[in-house]
């Protein structure tokens, strides 16, 4: 299981799905993963405040008061283009959840995001073709630099 890091989310400019790149915490490729409109938000609602409440915010309080903690989310395995993922919990339980709601959940909780390394294998790209000026540009950049990339993919390329 590979350490990930959120680098963008973004729009697919064709079907105009949110797209979560994940990239390597500690190396040189990054994953696409297609969100549901949903988590999307509240992924860029980013890490949770006193000030905003969404409903994947009552999950932590529910886990703590059943004497846990919610360790973090992995992204398990790729069959037919289609992301599995389990949500991290004390005690050595796994939840089985759609990567949607993991990776918003983790996001949202600043909770560690691992991939298995088969995914990377098998899909990951090299970040720097992706962004060849650094995955740290400038928004207006990374928005130019990802449109041309999204313009001629789709996501069948990643299966």
């Amino acid at each position: 299981m590979r350490a990930m890091r959120v680098l963008r989310l973004v729009v697919h400019a064709r079907s105009r799905q949110p797209v979560l790149i994940l990239g390597e915490a500690d190396g040189e490729r990054c994953v696409p993963v297609f969100l549901r409109p949903a988590q999307a938000e509240v992924i860029s609602a980013g890490a949770r405040d006193d000030e905003t409440s969404l409903s994947q915010d009552v999950l932590v309080p529910v886990v703590e008061a059943l004497g846990a903690k919610l360790e973090g989310a992995e992204v398990t395995a790729l069959v037919d283009g289609v992301f599995s993922a389990d949500l991290v919990i004390s005690g050595g339980v796994r939840v089985p959840v759609k990567p949607s709601d993991a990776l918003a959940i983790a996001v949202r909780e600043s909770l560690p995001i691992g991939m298995a390394d088969e995914i990377l294998d098998e899909v990951g790209q090299p970040t720097a073709e992706l962004f060849p000026n650094g995955s740290d540009a400038p928004p207006a950049e990374q928005v130019r630099e990802f449109k041309e990339f999204l313009a001629d993919v789709d996501p069948e390329d990643f299966r």
